[in-house]
């Protein structure tokens, strides 16, 4: 049987051996370092946008000590794919289904005393233990305890039999920014708490290394490290380009032309004409919108590939569909390949270009990119 073509050209393509290459940049930083640490590979939220299920087993099978999630669904996802190994849910107790953290076998971050005992209570009835990662909140302002009250958490962690606490952790708030005053004060914090944890009897994994401070700061890379975008091929900030040379982007996100047409001066262009032509234009149609994760405010600032050269976007994007000024492509015809994001001849858009058209930040470009668009 012929394979039928897809319905829609736009789609993400994974490259998974550049996911893998970039894990083994990650091993290299800590080589470089002389450090041993373990690697915990991020794979929330979808693995920004990647597909968590095949990005993790690729990680896993590229040498991946650990996996890490924000939610517990995302974890029992990863089992429900066979995925055997550790791991470690970045989440913490917002909703958290306590049974199903046992069942899943996830390692959850742990910081209210509440949680314990419901943990505790779902380890015990289960007949089996939980190993639990103690988060502080060193200067995130997010979630943690604060470095005061871990004493007395430590203490409550104790009187739990069924629960034991393999991890302690913290996360930066400003390893990708220039100045190190607060990233150092919170190296200082941690440091702190995990003598204090060492004292009680405990001998925790402690890890805090996001993908910034692994490319930066090899004090922080301590017994293990978190790597995120940096496993897609996308450093955190500009000015770690250099850092990030070997690092290889893993998505590209593709469309096509499917309507080309002639239009006159003064013709406007979608949702609130704000977009006039300014001359004769020939204007083509791309199936892909805000729907897919196209942002709207990319309108006026954002441009695609097409025959290995920049296009502009045009007029408002809509949910389905955009428009683009093909009026200098010699030939730009109607089946034409887009490139939204990556490389075609010696043109490339990288997420970090999207984001500044878009007046955010890398991470929620690849993160935005819609369900409904497959990745291949």
């Amino acid at each position: 049987m012929n394979e039928q073509r897809p319905a829609r050209a736009t789609a993400a393509h994974i490259d998974l051996a550049a996911l893998a290459n970039n894990l083994g940049v990650v091993r290299a930083a800590l080589d470089r370092a002389g450090n041993r640490s373990a690697i915990i590979a991020t794979v929330k939220a979808d693995a920004y946008g990647h597909g968590a299920v095949r990005s993790a087993q690729t990680l896993v099978e590229a040498g991946a000590d650990a996996l890490g999630v924000a939610l517990v669904d995302e974890g029992a996802e990863l089992r429900t794919h066979g995925i055997s190994g550790r791991i470690i849910q970045y989440g913490g107790a917002f909703s958290m289904r306590h049974d199903l953290v046992v069942q899943n076998r996830l390692e959850p971050f742990v910081f209210r005393r509440e949680d314990l005992e419901a943990l505790d209570t779902a380890a015990r009835t289960a007949g089996t233990q939980v190993d639990v990662h103690v988060k502080v909140d060193t200067g995130m302002g997010r979630i943690g305890l604060l470095p005061e009250d871990v004493s007395a958490f430590f203490d409550a962690l104790a009187g739990f039999s069924a629960l034991r606490m393999v991890g302690l952790c913290s996360h930066f708030a400003n390893a990708d920014l220039k100045d190190g005053a607060m990233t150092q004060a919170q190296e200082d914090r941690l440091a702190a708490v995990a003598a204090l944890a060492r004292s009680r009897g405990f001998n925790p994994t402690v890890h805090l290394a996001n993908s910034a401070a692994i490319l930066l700061r090899p004090t922080a890379h301590l017994d293990a490290v978190r790597p995120g975008i940096m496993l897609y091929g996308v450093v955190p900030a500009r000015h770690l380009a250099q850092h990030g040379a070997d690092l290889r982007p893993v998505l590209s996100w593709t469309t096509e032309i499917i309507h080309v047409k002639q239009v006159g001066t003064g013709t406007p262009i979608s949702y609130g004409s704000r977009w006039i032509a300014e001359r004769p234009s020939v204007i083509a149609t791309l199936p892909v919108g805000y729907a897919d994760g196209y942002a709207r405010n990319l309108f006026g600032h954002a441009r695609v590939l097409v025959r290995g050269q920049r296009a502009p976007v045009v007029g408002t994007i809509c949910m389905d569909m955009c428009m683009i000024d093909v009026t200098d492509i010699s030939a730009a015809a109607v089946g034409d390949e887009v490139v939204l994001l990556g490389a075609q001849g010696s043109e490339r858009i990288d997420a970090e270009q999207l984001a500044e058209w878009s007046g955010t930040i890398s991470y929620e470009v690849l993160c935005r990119i819609g369900k409904r668009v497959p990745r291949r």
